[in-house]
């Protein structure tokens, strides 16, 4: 646990560190000072409402005691548990079986669950995924992965702004040849160094909700049936915000495109073999 946070720390630091290159490279030093700016209010404005904002776009419908019993008592259980606040419970109307948590920190959660998983897992195998998300709720890495998906979505806005800043022939503009391959480099190295931060807190999530639920064999199966149903299945919300796919207990992106170049999780084969060897010590 300890090794997954020292490299999201690494990570995390890297990718503040291409944040304020950038900015420098494109237009000295007022421009790193100006990126820097505009990273440090996108994390504060993220810091406070990413939760809600995500939601928004997967159309997530709280629920209760009341509207969904079974569902709201097990994640009531499993937060009991953690030693966790109960965090606010949603429904995604979905057919793609998938999951995620949000929330600036533990007393500010929501965990959010496709009708999709509901249907095709078991109570048993449920019950893993959703100790896998309150782990993330517990780690912190909800945060974590706002702001690191925040500050490669502003390193990209800047890159993409680098034309603006090579015109004239004022000697403190950036030459243009830098200029552009900082337009394409940049954006390509803060996907990859958020992949990274994203792959580093899944394992521990994994490790952490077995931990919860007393049962990793459970959360791996569930990986298991999830990814399968799930490479046939669009989630329409995660295609159109990419930068989301990160939450997922699973990769929903279709592999598409340009995002089909990178994994957001860690290879699902991996993650049960890690889950299984816990079973078995």
């Amino acid at each position: 646990m300890f090794g997954n946070w020292m490299k999201t720390g690494l990570l995390m630091a890297a990718i503040v560190a291409l944040f304020g290159a950038v900015g420098a490279a494109l237009g000295g030093a007022q421009g790193m000072l100006l990126a820097l700016l505009i990273g440090g209010a996108m994390n504060l404005f993220a810091y406070w409402n990413s939760d809600q904002i995500v939601l928004r776009m997967y159309n997530a419908r709280e629920v209760d005691a009341r509207s969904e019993p079974r569902f709201h008592r097990m994640v009531a259980e499993l937060a009991q548990r953690a030693e966790l606040p109960m965090p606010r419970v949603y429904i995604i109307d979905e057919a793609q079986p998938n999951a995620f948590a949000t929330g600036r920190d533990p007393e500010h959660a929501a965990v959010a669950a496709t009708t999709g998983i509901m249907q095709i897992l078991s109570e048993r195998e449920l019950r893993g995924v959703m100790a896998h998300e309150l782990a993330h709720v517990k780690h912190r890495d909800t945060l974590i992965s706002t702001l690191s998906a925040t500050v490669a979505g502003a390193i990209s806005m800047i890159a993409n702004f680098g034309l603006f800043f090579t015109g004239g022939r004022d000697e403190n503009r950036p030459n243009p040849v830098v200029a552009i391959a900082v337009m394409i480099l940049a954006p390509l190295a803060a996907m990859l160094i958020q992949m990274a931060i994203s792959r580093a807190r899944e394992f521990g999530a994994d490790a952490g909700g077995a931990e919860i639920s007393g049962d990793p064999e459970a959360l791996a199966s569930a990986l298991q049936k999830i990814e399968a149903y799930a490479r046939g299945t669009p989630l329409d919300a995660a295609e159109q915000h990419p930068e989301t796919a990160q939450m997922m207990i699973i990769n929903p992106l279709s592999g598409d495109g340009m995002a089909g170049l990178f994994r957001t999780h860690p290879a699902t084969e991996d993650r049960v073999a890690r889950l299984l060897a816990m079973a078995r010590s």
